[in-house]
C-alpha cells in the first residue's frame, strides 16, 4: 500500500457487541476499505461520509471529511480531511484492491447544521453539494443519501452487503461529537445517542 493511502487509514478497531462483528471506527480525516464481513462506523455532524462499494466483489469503503476543498488554494491538499482528496484516496484504494469503476455505487450521509459556528459558514451545505457534484462528475451512481438537516448521525456501513444503517442523534447525551468536530475544524484552520434508525 502506498504511503498516501496508508497515512489516512483508520486504525481504531473494536468488536461491536450489537452486531456481533468486528468494527472499524472512521474518524474525521480518515477512511477505510474492507472486503470482509465487518462494519465501518462513524459519527457525523457537519462532516460528510461517502460509502462506496463494488456491486459484484463486495469490496467497499467509507471516508469522513470536513471541508470540500482548501478554499481556493491552488494545490489540492494531500489530506483526507478535504473532500477532493478524501474521495480520490477512497476510490483509488477500492480500485487497487479489485474494485472496478464501472461497478461502483455510493451512499452519502451527513452535512448537518449542528454547530452554530459551522452553520453560519454553511460547511454542511458545502460538503453535501460537493459530494453530490463529485460523484456525478465521476459517474458513480448515488443509490441512497441522507444529507443536511440539523442533527448529527451515526453511520454503520456493511461493505460486503452494501447495507447502511443511520441513527439520527436527536438527543446527544454528551458533547464528544461537538468537541471533536470543533477541535478538528480548529486544527484545520491552524494548519493551513438516541434516535430512529433508517436503512439505506
Amino acid at each position: 500500500m502506498t504511503s498516501a493511502l496508508q497515512e489516512h487509514l483508520a486504525t481504531n478497531r473494536y468488536f461491536d457487541r450489537n452486531f456481533q462483528t468486528d468494527a472499524i471506527k472512521v474518524l474525521p480525516g480518515e477512511y477505510f476499505v474492507s472486503r470482509s464481513d465487518e462494519v465501518l462506523v462513524t459519527v457525523l455532524g457537519s462532516c460528510v461520509s461517502a460509502c462506496i462499494r463494488d456491486l459484484d466483489s463486495g469490496v467497499g469503503g467509507m471516508n469522513h471529511f470536513m471541508l470540500p476543498d482548501e478554499g481556493g488554494r491552488e494545490m489540492v491538499s494531500a489530506s483526507a480531511r478535504y473532500g477532493t482528496y478524501a474521495m480520490e484516496v477512497l476510490i483509488n484504494h477500492l480500485l487497487k484492491v479489485g474494485g472496478r469503476r464501472s461497478r461502483l455505487e455510493a451512499k452519502v450521509f451527513g452535512g448537518g447544521a449542528v454547530l452554530e459556528a459551522l452553520s453560519s459558514s454553511s460547511v454542511g451545505v458545502r460538503n453535501a453539494e460537493f459530494v453530490l457534484s463529485y460523484l456525478k462528475m465521476e459517474k458513480i451512481p448515488i443509490v441512497a443519501k441522507d444529507l443536511l438537516d440539523s442533527y448529527p448521525r451515526k453511520i454503520y456501513f456493511f461493505p460486503k452487503s452494501g447495507r447502511v444503517m443511520v441513527k439520527k442523534l436527536h438527543r446527544v447525551h454528551n458533547d464528544t461529537l461537538f468537541v471533536r468536530e470543533r477541535d478538528y475544524r480548529a486544527r484545520l484552520q491552524a494548519e493551513k445517542v438516541e434516535g430512529d434508525v433508517e436503512l439505506f
